[in-house]
């Protein structure tokens, strides 16, 4: 187990009792895929597709990352999730940097990996939904419209904010 593995592992999470009650939780894991730059660390990010995000920046990127169903294993989902929203196959040595509880209750599980690969060339899946609001129109979005390379101090500005413990858990793991 990692030193920063939380008591409850990524599977075990799905059924969290609160408050007597069962609470079903969404599991979600990523890769955080980082190289070092001219002596400096920089971390790899991804900004969310669809009208919503559109015009956010700051505290609107993201691990690349998505949800899994209990009893799947978090690297295999980590891994398939990182492939689908950057068309980029990760490899080499996966660092498990813990589970964090999100603000919305959803538990992210995160390892990070060394390697390189262009921004401008990412390539996302995409989803549909209803747009504009209320149009009955179908519209087709990237889950990504785009990636890009941060060192540490802005990607902390640009991560969103229940991500920012897996930029100094790396940090703690690269000393």
């Amino acid at each position: 187990m990692s030193a920063f593995a939380s008591t409850n592992t990524p599977q075990s999470a799905a059924n969290i009792q609160s408050h007597g009650k069962r609470e079903i939780v969404k599991l979600s894991a990523g890769l955080l895929l980082f190289r070092k730059h001219n002596d400096e660390v920089q971390v790899f990010l991804v900004h969310p597709g669809g009208p919503f995000w559109k015009k956010k920046d700051e505290g609107a990127w993201s691990i690349p990352r998505g949800e899994y169903a209990e009893g799947e294993e978090p690297l295999d989902a980590a891994k398939r999730e990182f492939e689908e929203e950057t068309g980029f196959t990760p490899g080499g040595v996966f660092i498990e940097l813990g589970a964090i509880k999100q603000p919305s209750g959803k538990v992210i599980t995160v390892w990070a990996f060394e390697g390189n690969c262009s921004p401008e060339q990412i390539r996302s899946n995409t989803f549909t939904m209803e747009w504009p609001p209320k149009s009955r129109k179908q519209q087709e979005f990237p889950e990504v419209d785009r990636a890009d390379w941060f060192a540490l101090g802005d990607a902390r500005k640009r991560i969103l904010k229940g991500q920012t413990e897996f930029l100094d858990r790396l940090v703690s793991h690269l000393r």
